[in-house]
């Protein structure tokens, strides 16, 4: 009985412990941009395209996320590791220097949301251009959007993405 009474209170002192080093960004979303998984989705693609050299609302990508949300990619077949990871920071510093030398327009033509309770998980088939108008995206893929909903808001767990190649072309099931 004292040894699960001892666990009950070492649980209460890690989960507090927990709340304080993970407190909620400290930057204020808009509400519409975390209204519903659409919504939070919009804002994120909206925050990274922009033409070329024109500096992101990272603020307001901080606003989305949660912090400790982690940013995921395949990497290419061969590669020494699977995947690439960055945390919110490396992420930002990694795309605001790719995005001072080319445009960066990405855009979601199709999701698939799969929801219960205050977690969703959408499936968003992306196409990426260099210019808004660009007939044809340079790349396409997709993007796995971890989300959880405190009772108030959306906010953005992981993303994490692959890029279509010739040998894994995208589904026609992820293009509806």
């Amino acid at each position: 009985m004292k040894a699960l009474a001892l666990t009950c209170i070492l649980a209460l002192a890690l989960g507090l412990q927990a709340q304080t080093e993970n407190e909620p960004s400290k930057h204020e979303a808009a509400p519409e941009d975390v209204a519903s998984p659409d919504a939070i989705l919009k804002a994120a693609y909206d925050v990274i395209s922009g033409p070329a050299g024109k500096r992101r609302d990272w603020d307001r990508l901080r606003s989305l996320c949660v912090p400790e949300v982690h940013f995921i990619v395949v990497t290419k077949p061969g590669s020494a590791d699977p995947v690439a990871s960055y945390d919110l920071n490396a992420f930002i510093d990694a795309a605001q220097k790719a995005l001072e030398k080319e445009g960066f327009y990405e855009r979601s033509v199709a999701n698939r949301v799969e929801r219960w309770d205050r977690i969703a998980h959408v499936f968003s088939t992306y196409e990426s251009r260099h210019n808004a108008d660009d007939p044809k995206p340079f790349e396409r893929g997709i993007n796995s959007f971890q989300l959880a909903n405190d009772g108030k808001r959306w906010w953005i767990v992981n993303i994490f993405w692959e890029r279509e190649r010739p040998e894994a072309p995208i589904p026609k099931k992820y293009l509806k």
